[in-house]
């Protein structure tokens, strides 16, 4: 399940690609799952297919699916662990970026795994 949120800075393709990534991460998606096709995607958000094109060629950039022409876009069996590299990335950044330092930000990441997973 994809959700945008229209008041976020960050841009649609942006969500819907950080979603599926972390879809993927988690298991939600495990490797040889099909992806909805761009177009049904898309007239389920109310975007544009290009949005939703982007964000999947975005995906298939980094290795976490794979384009099969006819038989759509699937999740690479190896997905899971680039999209969790993926986002270990964008979480070291956004670290940095904050000024934060390496042991500290892994305490936080320590402390999240020890909190209980909301529904």
């Amino acid at each position: 399940m994809i959700t945008l949120d229209t008041s976020a800075a960050e841009p649609p393709y942006e969500q819907i690609r950080t979603q599926i990534a972390g879809q993927v991460a988690s298991g939600e998606l495990s490797p040889g799952t099909r992806l909805p096709t761009v177009r049904a995607l898309a007239s389920t958000l109310g975007i544009a297919p290009n949005t939703v094109a982007r964000a999947y060629r975005e995906l298939e950039h980094s290795g976490v699916v794979s384009t099969r022409g006819r038989n759509g876009t699937v999740v690479n069996d190896d997905g899971r662990q680039r999209a969790a590299k993926e986002a270990a990335a964008t979480y070291a950044e956004a670290m940095r970026a904050l000024g934060i330092g390496q042991d500290e930000a892994l305490g936080l990441v320590g402390r999240a795994f020890d909190r209980p997973i909301s529904s």
